[in-house]
């Protein structure tokens, strides 16, 4: 599959998070960020012209376009693709890059074009608030896995069984791959597009965005156990009060919520009425 890179010169820190939010909804499946623009990717057969400029216009801001050949891109993004450091606690590296050292744990993934390398703000958070709660024994649900570094995460901080979904079939395949590279043994992946109904699940996962995280609140809770611990990312500062309000009648606890980059994650704990 061929695919359309979109440069858009001169955009500012201040709203290129922003941006990408809006290019992903209009089916953008792949980010770099640079210093002062961002380059958008898209399948050929995904790519609507006439969309991307009413989205652009709106926002004053310019673009140029090219063609990348199918054959051409995996070395595109591979070559773009940083390690990614999240405090003092998780690396993510390629296998072309050198061990990542003073960090606890190391994650390495094959470069692709599935959400969730750690690059972006949602992600980064997630990790962030994984560090300050208790995987071990656990039972975990990771709804929107991309890549699947958050559930080979969850396993090496002790989780001892993790359903990871996702409804693409190329994070499906993506995150398959860097569950063996990650030699993680106690995660199932599977493509679904809406949470599990086995239920029984001590901790959730969801960096995925508003829509489908106000879609599935319901499901999430029968999905979560008293006491459980809930994730949730993908949300734009503005998004919060929207998820407050949904949550409200499930009685669940919010707990804390952290911010990076316009982006917000919040962590809840499934409590009784």
């Amino acid at each position: 599959m061929n695919h359309i890179q979109i440069i858009i010169p001169a955009v500012s820190e201040e709203i290129s998070d922003i941006l990408i939010a809006e290019l992903s909804a209009i089916g953008f499946d792949g980010f770099e960020e640079t210093e002062n623009a961002v380059n958008a990717f898209i399948e050929e057969d995904h790519f609507n012209e006439g969309e991307l400029q009413f989205l652009l216009n709106g926002k004053g801001l310019a673009y140029q376009k090219k063609l990348i050949a199918k054959q051409n891109w995996n070395h595109l993004w591979e070559s773009n693709f940083d390690r990614v450091i999240v405090d003092d606690f998780v690396g993510i590296r390629a296998d072309f890059h050198e061990p990542i050292i003073g960090v606890e744990h190391e994650i390495l993934i094959t470069p692709k074009m599935s959400f969730g390398t750690g690059h972006h703000a949602t992600t980064f958070m997630m990790m962030q608030l994984m560090r300050e709660i208790d995987f071990e024994g656990k039972t975990v649900f990771d709804f929107g896995t991309g890549t699947g570094i958050l559930a080979i995460l969850a396993e090496k901080l002790g989780a001892n069984k993790v359903l990871a979904v996702d409804n693409d079939d190329w994070c499906i395949e993506n995150a398959g791959e860097n569950i063996r590279k990650n030699s993680a043994s106690c995660i199932e992946i599977t493509k679904a597009d809406h949470t599990s109904s086995k239920g029984g699940f001590e901790i959730i996962l969801a960096n995925i965005n508003k829509h489908i995280i106000l879609e599935n609140i319901a499901s999430i809770d029968q999905a979560i156990n008293l006491q459980g611990n809930i994730l949730l990312s993908g949300l734009l500062i503005e998004d919060e009060p929207d998820i407050h309000v949904a949550v409200q009648s499930f009685g669940w606890k919010h707990i804390r919520t952290v911010q990076k980059n316009g982006w917000i994650a919040l962590q809840f704990l499934k409590s009784s009425l």
